[in-house]
């Protein structure tokens, strides 16, 4: 049982889906080598804007874009921290938001303890 899980909801634009792709595919590895347990990233299929509050709405979602929502899990809160300063410090990754294949600005991001896991 996961005890502890990053979250984060980030818009992409389509034109750059792929680049993202090979980004986070790159960013997963990096985070299961420093001990994370799972990474999981997904695109929007089935998200509309709401009337109060939606994914879209949360990132300020701009045309051409696609909402990605995506976990990270780990054994502890502990372990998140352990992980996260070594992912922070890793040469492999950009630090520059403008290297980054999406708005960062506009990322949502939280650490959370595991409540129910079924």
């Amino acid at each position: 049982m996961a005890k502890y899980v990053d979250g984060f909801v980030v818009p992409v634009h389509r034109d750059r889906v792929e680049e993202y792709r090979v980004f986070s595919e790159k960013a997963g590895r990096i985070w299961k080598e420093y001990g994370a347990l799972d990474y999981v990233e997904c695109i929007a299929d089935d998200v509309k804007p709401g009337k109060l509050t939606s994914f879209p709405q949360a990132v300020d979602l701009q045309p051409g874009e696609l909402v990605v929502f995506a976990w990270i899990t780990y054994a502890s809160r502990e372990d998140r921290d352990r992980v996260m300063e070594k992912v922070m410090k890793d040469e492999r990754l950009p630090h520059d938001a403008a290297a980054m294949p999406f708005d960062g600005q506009r990322m949502i991001f939280g650490g959370f303890k595991t409540f129910i896991e079924l």
